[in-house]
């Protein structure tokens, strides 16, 4: 037996519980004295220095204060109900990473490689508690109120799982410090484009053409709106004005290429809107001799929604912008 493994999970288990009851504790006591000043009241005072001893007080309270259970309840419910409200809750912070090593031991209690999907299960299980507490009152209202609740919850979980998809299909990994990992090693995802973080030069060197792409962009847009009254009217695309936002989109492939983490290339950029064909990231779009008049109207909006939503999985919303945060906004799978 692991002795050793053993206490040091001990240890980190009461630190950790520690830490979060005590913040929990603190995070009421601050919205108290919030509330209080916005509602022009005292507040907790009467607990040491400016009642910040409230909290040990009310836990104290808390722990000796009389069990009271109603007659008419179903006792087991009325008990469990609580414990699985809150239990699922704290034993979800046993796969979070709180630090990388300390003397050897790392900052995690359990460090599973389905990390992530631990969390939605064991958070999920807070359900029961919900619908017990209900069940519980043996009173039909209570009841509904807690079904009401559970399917509330039931449905925030499956945006939240459906967020967390791009999360670890751009790491990889469900390992939450295999995560926690990959948000070192690519500058915390506070600027993916930059490439290889420790490189500076070469995101000192990107920084002109995100200048460059800034104006590109304002005056692709306005392009566009003119190339779509030419067409609506016209039914051809001036070839004039598709080169041009044709150039800004190779330009901006080819920035991206070069600065961002998936895909990196250590060879600069040139400052072209033109096809360079001994660079590696090109892009070739064919120019239409004619177009549809009427489905110029909808095509760019309602018909484009399907390749909207498959987008937005893969850069995770980036496209719901403008110019250039097209290609480096989000976190999805590229």
């Amino acid at each position: 037996m692991d002795y050793f493994f053993i206490g040091t999970s001990l240890i980190k288990i009461v630190c950790l519980l520690a830490f979060v009851l005590g913040l929990m504790n603190y995070a009421v006591y601050a919205e108290r004295r919030v509330s209080a000043l916005i509602q022009d009241r005292l507040g907790p005072n009467r607990v040491g220095p400016a009642g910040l001893l409230q909290p040990i007080a009310d836990a104290g309270k808390f722990l000796l204060k009389e069990q009271f259970t109603p007659a008419h309840v179903n006792k087991l419910y009325y008990w469990l109900a609580p414990c699985l409200a809150m239990v699922p809750a704290v034993i979800t912070i046993a796969v979070v990473p709180f630090g990388s090593t300390l003397f050897g031991v790392p900052m995690v209690i359990a460090d599973i490689n389905v990390g992530i999907l631990f969390v939605f299960a064991i958070a999920s299980l807070g359900v029961y508690g919900i619908v017990l507490g209900g069940w519980a009152s043996n009173s039909k209202y209570p009841f509904l109120g807690g079904v009401r609740s559970s399917s509330q919850m039931i449905s925030y979980e499956l945006s939240l799982g459906l967020a967390v998809i791009p999360v670890f299909l751009l790491v990889g990994n469900l390992r939450l410090t295999s995560v926690v990992q990959y948000q070192i090693d690519h500058g915390w995802l506070i600027a993916p484009f930059v490439g290889d973080w420790t490189n500076f030069g070469k995101w000192l060197l990107a920084i002109p053409h995100f200048i460059v792409l800034f104006f590109l962009w304002v005056a692709f847009a306005v392009v566009s709106i003119v190339a779509f009254f030419a067409v609506l009217f016209t039914g051809r695309y001036p070839r004039g004005l598709f080169d041009f936002n044709v150039g800004v989109l190779r330009w901006t492939w080819r920035v991206g290429f070069y600065s961002y983490s998936a895909l990196a290339t250590d060879e600069y950029p040139p400052f072209t809107l033109k096809d360079t064909p001994d660079y590696p990231a090109r892009l070739e779009v064919e120019y239409p001799e004619s177009l549809s008049r009427r489905l110029v109207l909808v095509k760019w909006w309602l018909l484009a929604i399907p390749h909207y939503l498959v987008i937005a999985v893969f850069v995770g919303g980036a496209w719901a912008g403008s110019g250039i945060d097209r290609l480096y906004g989000g976190g999805g799978l590229v």
